[in-house]
């Protein structure tokens, strides 16, 4: 298949290459250069396999370009208002222009160009802080800029699918860490006293290995499904229907970090 990747300099973009490569033909899509060099020392350079090019998500042409040609699209690409400064974030118009404006490019292009299969990367909690159970029609409860992004990107994939039925997988990781070396998307080393310890990891590894095995299957339409690793989370969110439906077998052993 040929696969665009957007986002694909980032912390979790960089393990979607690498899961890609010698499988695929790979476009890689991110800002500038600069946004390469964000992760070289952790991941070395970008496979010599994959097409890179640069650009702005939030302008149509260079979306509808990148798109075409393609077979399936996943989509990572995100930008991270303000969590602390609540003045910031209410000026942050690149929130709404990354996310909101470069994720209706991309379904919009792959619309019109009629591709097989969208993969988004979106986000939510493992555990419901109300104690629900996360299923996919249960959204994220709060309401800060992020969250409020991603909620109605999650809003806009269901809208293209009903309303053109474009087949789309919007993914709800909650917090993305690297299994293999013991490493947090802030580069912290993982413990007991860690971001979010109380949450739901899972390993970029197993999270890219979900994007593959969304795009390669054969029939999906619309799924919502959480990709949570660490132990329990088929008792908070529907991580089962995750492995049942793609297959998915996790293998970052992300507890292990959870109980030191």
């Amino acid at each position: 298949m040929k696969i665009l990747v957007c986002g694909a300099a980032g912390w979790t973009g960089r393990a979607v290459l690498a899961n890609l490569s010698g499988q695929h033909d790979v476009r890689a899509f991110d800002l500038d250069g600069d946004s390469w060099k964000t992760w070289e020392d952790v991941d070395g350079a970008a496979p010599d396999d994959v097409e890179r090019v640069n650009g702005d998500i939030a302008d149509f042409d260079t979306v509808f370009q990148l798109v075409s040609g393609m077979d399936a699209v996943i989509h990572l690409t995100v930008h991270f208002p303000s969590f602390d400064d609540e003045e910031l974030a209410a000026r942050d118009d690149r929130a709404f222009l990354v996310n909101h404006k470069g994720l209706w490019n991309v379904l919009e292009a792959s619309r019109r160009l009629g591709i097989q299969r969208v993969v988004h990367m979106g986000s939510c909690h493992a555990v419901h802080p109300q104690g629900t159970f996360f299923s996919s029609e249960v959204r994220r409860p709060d309401g800060h800029l992020y969250a409020v992004c991603k909620r109605l990107q999650e809003e806009m994939c269901r809208q293209f699918f009903e309303a053109h039925r474009l087949s789309i997988v919007v993914f709800r990781p909650d917090y993305i860490v690297d299994a293999r070396i013991g490493m947090g998307r802030f580069r912290e080393q993982l413990s007991c006293d860690s971001r979010e310890a109380d949450g739901g990891w899972v390993c970029r590894h197993d999270l890219a290995q979900a994007c593959r095995l969304a795009v390669e299957h054969p029939s999906l339409e619309f799924e919502i499904l959480h990709v949570v690793g660490s132990a329990g989370a088929d008792q908070t969110c529907n991580v089962n229907r995750t492995r049942e439906l793609l297959g998915l077998s996790f293998q970052g052993d992300v507890d292990q970090y959870r109980t030191t």
